[in-house]
């Protein structure tokens, strides 16, 4: 396909004829970062179009989408934690599709110095919200652990100028926190897959229930094919990604893309699905989570 050509789902003759006299505002919300910026790179720039559908998007950091969801049910669609399904789990279902999910790898403990395991779990660390699946493992890992809260992207500048003892480290600085002369402690996504044999699911995007199951269908097969077009026209995608790309070059940005959105951003897979309700079983069998995790999807 051209990439300058757009995608017009095909829906049901009755839509169609109810389309052409009533627009559905969707409110799209999702993290600033270059993954999710290519993955909703089709509906930001109408490459994909959905008749009688309008989205309009939100950039805001997971921590304050996983509140905002909680809280005030605020956006129709918007990227959460795994972490927060629990708690907002009453006014939002999984979308089948949009998920950010470690092969091997995910949130990383970084640190100046080289620690031990034992060690690590003693000291204070930076975390990015209570409510990340970064935090969540983390306490998997250790429950005993200190952590404070910090801006997903004060947490390496704080650990450089020695305010914390280590950072739990999630997005790019995944891949850029060497070049701040910090050692990695722990990558909890290989950690997470010695333990259970699954990949790590970070993150995901859910649907408000109120919208009903018509509407939350096209909503989710709209997300998919916007992450299908920006797979197929991947240079142009990533070239609309990097003005997110905090701090990468565009062979980083690209790698970055390539770890968070591919065959598992458009299907999780039975395994993946397996691992996103292991994970939330853990925690509050643990204690971590105090709400039973009742995990459904829609499309």
């Amino acid at each position: 396909m051209d990439e300058a050509a757009t995608i017009d789902l095909n829906i049901s003759k009755d839509r169609m004829t109810s389309a052409s006299t009533e627009i559905h505002d969707i409110s799209i919300a999702h993290s600033p970062d270059s993954d999710d910026a290519f993955m909703f790179y089709g509906l930001a720039t109408s490459k994909v179009r959905v008749p009688g559908y309008r989205f309009n998007h939100t950039l805001t950091d997971i921590e304050t989408l996983n509140r905002k969801a909680m809280n005030e049910q605020f956006y129709d669609v918007t990227a959460i934690s795994f972490h927060a399904y629990p708690y907002l789990q009453e006014h939002y279902t999984l979308m089948a599709c949009g998920g950010s999910v470690g092969e091997n790898y995910g949130p990383m403990i970084v640190a100046p110095k080289a620690y031990t395991l034992d060690e690590v779990k003693k000291l204070r660390i930076a975390v990015p919200g209570t409510l990340t699946t970064a935090y969540l493992t983390l306490k998997l890992f250790a429950p005993e652990i200190e952590t404070v809260t910090v801006d997903f992207d004060k947490i390496i500048p704080a650990v450089v100028a020695g305010e914390f003892d280590a950072g739990l480290i999630i997005h790019e600085g995944q891949l850029t926190y060497t070049r701040d002369g910090l050692k990695k402690i722990l990558d909890l996504g290989v950690w997470w897959r010695e333990q259970t044999g699954l990949p790590l699911p970070l993150g995901g995007n859910a649907i408000r229930r109120s919208l009903g199951t018509e509407v939350q269908v096209i909503t989710t097969n709209a997300l998919r094919e916007s992450i299908q077009h920006a797979l197929d026209h991947r240079e142009a995608a990533l070239e609309y990604a990097m003005q997110f790309a905090r701090d990468l070059d565009p062979t980083l940005a690209n790698r970055f893309v390539g770890m968070y959105v591919n065959e598992r951003t458009l299907n999780y897979g039975e395994d993946g699905r397996e691992a996103i309700r292991k994970i939330l079983d853990m925690g509050y069998e643990r204690g971590i989570i105090p709400h039973k995790a009742n995990v459904d999807f829609v499309g």
